[in-house]
């Protein structure tokens, strides 16, 4: 990837933002005394300076998600909003890639520690002044409470307390994920620093209309069992995941396992599929059964979680190695292209030369004597 032509794409989209980040390139080679003074050892290498502190950057480098990250990066720990239409702006602003969480009649000292340690994960904020028309759009009813706003999935949820820190984190580390995930390629990286038990429902197709029904069944599911992570997945959709639980075109959909994010699983007896009739009774029976443990064991055969993630890329990856591999033959073989040789062409060759020597000394006999 060339570094130097993604920052020219999200240079101007950082500079004309509300709070403008400015991007400077240095060529370490002309000014090796600055790039000394910055430890700079390998190219290229981006650094960020907060109020002219700098800090080393590992994030993503490609325009989009290095305009998506900067702004994350230099946004205040705790955002204080005094009005409803700073209230608005800041939800607008922070977009759809994190979760937003605003504090409603909430000191900012409370939530700023978890703020602090959250803060490359969710937006945080604060609201003093606030009027009934906000308290009726996020649908709670007195103060203090937190909403978390899932801008990606249309979801809001409402928290009242009590605001102790531990409490306060373990609710707000729960939230980051929507009461219901779709699973794909992209949201499963999200798992990874969950430790959570996850309750995965397989469909047919996700996208079909009578499977809407089912999730809204889950996410009321969700809500009352949070310290479990909720998600869905189709067999239309992502044939290959399912797969790994034992689900094939001929398997009686919508089903549920519980899922350890890794390589074990669980069936719950007398759940093995979900119908239409009265999916919430079934729903709960499933969790039920779960908890009080008449599961049957299951582990995922082959590639563990995270090598299933990575599964395209290794073979993408050795698709490359062998491409390239190809035509370096290729190309050497070429460079040293010569004639031909056909079977016993060598053989004859000796022989040829062996035949004709004495006939060349014969020749050379007569007009010695006659020196």
């Amino acid at each position: 990837m060339n570094v130097s032509m993604q920052l020219a794409k999200a240079a101007p989209i950082l500079a004309g933002q509300k709070q403008p980040i400015v991007v400077a390139k240095v060529d370490a080679d002309k000014h090796r005394e600055l790039a000394s003074k910055h430890h700079i050892h390998g190219y290229p290498t981006l650094k960020i300076f907060v109020r002219g502190v700098p800090t080393d950057y590992y994030g993503p480098r490609k325009a989009d998600l290095l305009v998506r990250t900067l702004t994350k990066f230099v946004a205040p720990d705790v955002a204080v909003l005094n009005s409803d239409s700073a209230i608005r702006d800041f939800v607008e602003a922070a977009g759809s890639d994190f979760p937003i969480f605003v504090g409603f009649g909430l000191n900012e000292s409370i939530v700023l520690n978890v703020a602090v340690k959250y803060k490359k994960k969710a937006w945080f904020s604060v609201a003093k002044d606030l009027s009934d028309d906000i308290m009726t759009v996020y649908d709670f009813n007195k103060v203090p409470a937190l909403a978390v706003i899932h801008p990606a999935y249309s979801e809001h949820s409402i928290f009242y307390g009590p605001f102790e820190e531990k409490l306060l984190e373990g609710y707000i580390n729960q939230s980051l994920l929507p009461l219901v995930l779709p699973i794909s390629q992209y949201s499963l990286k999200s798992l990874k620093d969950d430790d959570r038990k996850v309750v995965l429902t397989i469909l047919e197709d996700e996208t079909e209309e009578r499977t809407k029904g089912l999730v809204k069944v889950v996410q009321a599911a969700a809500s009352v069992n949070r310290d479990l992570i909720f998600g869905y997945v189709g067999f239309k959709q992502w044939e290959d995941f399912t797969k790994l639980f034992e689900v094939s075109k001929k398997s009686k959909l919508p089903k549920m396992v519980v899922w350890d994010g890794n390589e074990d699983y669980y069936w719950v007896i007398g759940s093995e599929s979900i119908d239409e009739r009265d999916m919430g009774r079934q729903v709960s029976a499933f969790l039920k059964g779960y908890r009080d443990g008449d599961v049957i064991h299951k582990r995922i055969r082959g590639a563990t979680f995270i090598g299933f993630i990575r599964l395209k890329l290794v073979f993408l990856l050795i698709f490359v190695v062998v491409v390239v591999l190809l035509l370096l033959v290729v190309l050497i073989l070429t460079m040293t292209k010569e004639e031909p040789l056909t079977v016993g062409t060598r053989t004859r060759d000796r022989e040829v030369k062996s035949c004709n020597l004495p006939e060349t000394r014969e020749l050379l006999r007569p007009a010695v004597k006659e020196d």
